[in-house]
Formats: structure tokens, sequence, C-alpha cells
């Protein structure tokens, strides 16, 4: 605040919206992308085959977030469009900060999706523009089915939640120390 000779305070003019618009346009970008983590009762984990990219993944896909959207909504969401099962999701399980090279870096969040019994399996319905097929997997075919640092990520979920010490901080797939 200044002052002038014999005159009231004057303020510095606020920050105009234009000039606000042009410093968040001007900001690094990262995506984010949420999945749940489902298993049957021996522990094998429910994975989906996209149509669209090579590989397998855990049901789940972009978060959002323009639309106000959180990662816990967007797993969810994605859960119910991908298999057709509304699931009430856990614990966070890890967060994942994945590099990229022709797109920006990807934070991906992995939630406790619970076990599912046979009346719940059965009830699997997949989304057929985007999903060809899936499958349970045990956890150590789970690298050769998930691609890059999917395949780590998923097994580091696997590990949290039987340590049940909270989350995990992953960078491309790896815990990080």
């Amino acid at each position: 605040m200044t002052a002038g000779p014999g005159g009231p305070a004057h303020y510095p003019d606020p920050v105009t919206t234009t000039d606000y618009a042009a410093y968040i346009a001007g900001l690094p970008r990262v995506l984010a992308g949420a999945a749940a983590l489902l298993r049957d009762e021996e522990g094998r984990v429910l994975l989906v085959e996209p149509n669209y990219r090579d590989g397998w993944a855990l049901p789940g896909g972009t978060v959002e977030s323009d639309a106000g959207e959180t990662p816990r909504q967007a797993a969810r969401r994605e859960t119910l469009e991908e298999i057709g099962l509304d699931v009430e999701l856990g614990p966070l399980l890890a967060v994942d900060w994945v590099h990229g090279t022709a797109r920006p870096p990807i934070v991906a969040y992995v939630y406790d999706g619970g076990v599912l019994d046979g009346d719940r399996l059965r009830a699997v319905r997949l989304q057929e523009e985007e999903l060809l097929s899936w499958k349970l997997v045990e956890r150590q075919d789970l690298a050769t089915h998930l691609l890059g640092s999917l395949g780590p990520r998923v097994t580091a979920a696997l590990d949290a939640l039987a340590a049940g010490g909270g989350a995990l901080e992953l960078e491309n797939g790896r815990p990080v120390r």
C-alpha cells in the first residue's frame, strides 16, 4: 500500500483475470489416472484387456479433473463403466509418478477394490467399446500381462495391502526410498 502526498492510500492493481489465465496456461502439465485393485477369494487380480493399446490393465482410467472429479471418484466411475460393478473403494494403496516421453507425466492412484466373490465375478460385464476381455491373474504372472511401470505398480499396491501400513509413494512403479 502506498499513499500519495496528502491523498488516500493507493493499493496496487489486482491481478487481472487475463493475467491469471495466462499464468495457469504456462504452468507445467500432469495427467491423472485412477484404478481399482480387485481380487478374487484366491488372491488373483482382476485385469482387463483394452482394445486401444497393448497389454492389460486394472479397471480404471483418466481422472476427469476439469469436471471436478477426484481420483477416488474416477476409479469408482471407471470400474462401473468398464466392468459393470459399482465397487465401494477401500484405502488408497499407491500413488505413482510416471514419466512420459510423448506425453506429460501421469500421476496414477491405485485403490483397494476389495475381494469379489463368485456372484460378483459372474456379474462382470465388459464395456465393449474399450475392452476385449478380462481375467484373474496370479501375482507371479502380473509382469507378463502388465507392461511398463504398471506391473511393478500393481505388485507394490499388493504389498501395501498386505502390510496394512498405508499408501506407497512410487516413481515409475518403484517405491521411493
